[in-house]
């Protein structure tokens, strides 16, 4: 039996559940964002709506985001892109953990390196037909585990068709953007 520290049994029961209570299953993610100075902010993750009703997280988590002094800027956070890369490896490697589990895949180790190649004129305005954003990411994984390679490659395969920041990424989501001014 493949112990890597997930709670299978409860995944599947919260599946079951939801799949009953549908409108239990809308979440609502939050976080905040204060500019400090220059290109350096702070966000901070501290809850969310989900099954009904207002949720806080055990602790308020903060995120300091800045530009490399490459940029001119100060280099006192990870890029905002960066933070990107973040959420989709711990999104797809939290997936592997929870899919080779239910699988009865003993994992060892999993790790993963992310790449995102982007073209800076776009967002310098240098040039209007260069995208803002990344032309591409690289995913690349090293797993020690009681498995195959076919059964490895499928753990993944799995992974990034249930990541929610794998959709994210690679599928177009509406975003609105208010804006009020200050009292």
């Amino acid at each position: 039996m493949a112990d890597n520290g997930v709670n299978v049994q409860a995944l599947l029961d919260a599946r079951t559940a939801l799949t009953g209570a549908p409108q239990a299953a809308q979440f609502k993610w939050r976080a905040s964002c204060e500019w400090k100075d220059g290109t350096y902010t702070q966000s901070t993750v501290d809850g969310y709506f989900g099954l009904g009703e207002q949720h806080e997280h055990k602790t308020t988590f903060n995120f300091d985001a800045d530009h490399p002094a490459v940029f001119a800027s100060e280099d006192r956070g990870a890029t905002p892109v960066e933070y990107v890369l973040v959420g989709l490896a711990s999104c797809l490697t939290a997936g592997v953990a929870a899919i080779a589990q239910h699988r009865d895949i003993q994992l060892r180790s999993v790790t993963s390196v992310l790449e995102g190649d982007m073209d800076i004129l776009g967002i310098l305005g240098a040039d209007s037909d260069v995208r803002n954003g990344f032309g591409g990411i690289t995913v690349s994984y090293t797993i020690d585990a009681d498995a195959t390679q076919a059964e490895l490659e499928a753990l993944v395969a799995q992974s990034q068709k249930r990541s929610a920041v794998y959709d994210i990424v690679t599928n177009p989501t509406n975003v609105s953007v208010k804006v009020s001014k200050a009292a």
